[in-house]
């Protein structure tokens, strides 16, 4: 063990000091960057996230970097952060892949896809199984960078007026489900939208719409659809949902290399930290939901209805892999890294959760 003398520590410190004194003399620039955001005001856990990454960024550069943050009350569109920050109204947007999927359709992969990986698997593809450079590849062309902005875990399968019971009672079923699900949903005969989340209890409440699914009980408790709505169902669509970061590539340019790197280091850890968050808050919540509100009726899906949704995402997958070389080279991507990872998730995570429970 190396021991330092108080004088060594103090020479140590200095040089230490002089060091981030001198850098920050050589560049004390203040930048300032301008978020817009797809959620409201305040909004949890979705809202927390880019505000904790601003907040990190700032200390991490002792000031430097500043990013300011709209909500959708202020920018009045919070499905047009993609086109805000392409044209560089805003340097950066925090919302979610698969909302810009009517503009380029292969942007919604990146969210997540149904019967999909988890979490901790789509982590591991978009780090290190080629998922970022796969998304730079489909953001680039729009002067785009994107990141992954922070994870709800599994999410679950929405809130039903009624109790489906067969494929029959999903014909035209009016459902708030964005993404490829409500492409699925689609084929099997419902009727899929995507509403502002500021306007989904409204519609519910209204019965503009038979059903919606949002997150899972971290938000949907919050948000009052047990009140309106008795049938929660256990989810199919969404296993990873990844929020993203979206940054003006030409704003980023202009940011030095060191802000660059605290951004790019800030962005991961406030995505991290929702995910563990939106975890955490699902527990605390779905206790509540049994506890205080048993006319909550926690339901799965029939197996037939799974397998023809299963069957008509797989119908999907080829019909878009087939119609663009792209989209081919992300679901091939997504399918090969799946069936390797899962087999490492059967064997740990899934063969413990099986052992415990027999064992109880």
């Amino acid at each position: 063990m190396i021991r330092l003398t108080h004088l060594k520590k103090v020479v140590i410190a200095a040089a230490c000091s002089m060091a981030i004194f001198g850098n920050a003399q050589a560049d004390d620039k203040v930048y300032r960057l301008k978020m817009a955001e797809t959620w409201q005001t305040n909004f949890p856990i979705f809202g927390d996230a880019p505000r904790n990454m601003a907040a990190m960024a700032e200390k991490m550069s002792n000031g430097r970097l500043k990013i300011t943050i709209d909500s959708a009350n202020k920018h009045k569109s919070p499905f047009g952060v993609f086109d805000m920050v392409r044209a560089g109204q805003y340097d950066m947007g925090h919302s979610a892949s698969y909302y810009w999927k009517g503009k380029v359709p292969n942007t919604l992969y990146f969210t997540t896809m149904p019967f999909g990986m988890t979490a901790p698997e789509q982590y591991a593809w978009f780090y290190q199984g080629g998922g970022m450079q796969l998304m730079e590849k489909v953001y680039g062309e729009f002067n785009l960078m994107s990141f992954p902005g922070g994870n709800t875990s599994n999410q679950m399968g929405g809130w039903f007026q009624k109790e489906i019971n067969s494929l029959d009672d999903l014909k035209g079923l009016k459902m708030r489900i964005p993404g490829f699900a409500g492409e699925v949903l689609a084929k099997l005969g419902a009727s899929p939208t995507n509403i502002p989340p500021g306007e989904l209890y409204t519609a519910l409440e209204r019965r503009t719409i038979d059903a919606l699914e949002w997150v899972g009980p971290s938000l949907d408790l919050r948000m009052g659809f047990h009140k309106i709505a008795p049938y929660y169902y256990t989810g199919w669509h969404e296993p990873a949902t990844e929020l993203q970061f979206l940054i003006n590539k030409r704003s980023w340019d202009r940011l030095p290399a060191d802000l660059q790197e605290i951004l790019r280091v800030a962005m991961r850890t406030a995505a991290y930290d929702m995910y563990i968050q939106s975890y955490h808050e699902s527990a605390e919540n779905l206790a509540v939901i049994e506890t205080e509100y048993p006319n909550v009726k926690i339901r799965t899906f029939p197996d037939d209805v799974m397998s023809a949704l299963r069957k008509a995402n797989e119908e999907l997958l080829a019909e878009k892999a087939a119609a663009d070389p792209v989209a081919k080279e992300i679901l091939d991507s997504q399918a090969a890294y799946l069936k390797k990872v899962r087999r490492w998730t059967d064997i740990s995570d899934k063969a413990y959760l099986n052992s415990i429970s027999v064992s109880k």
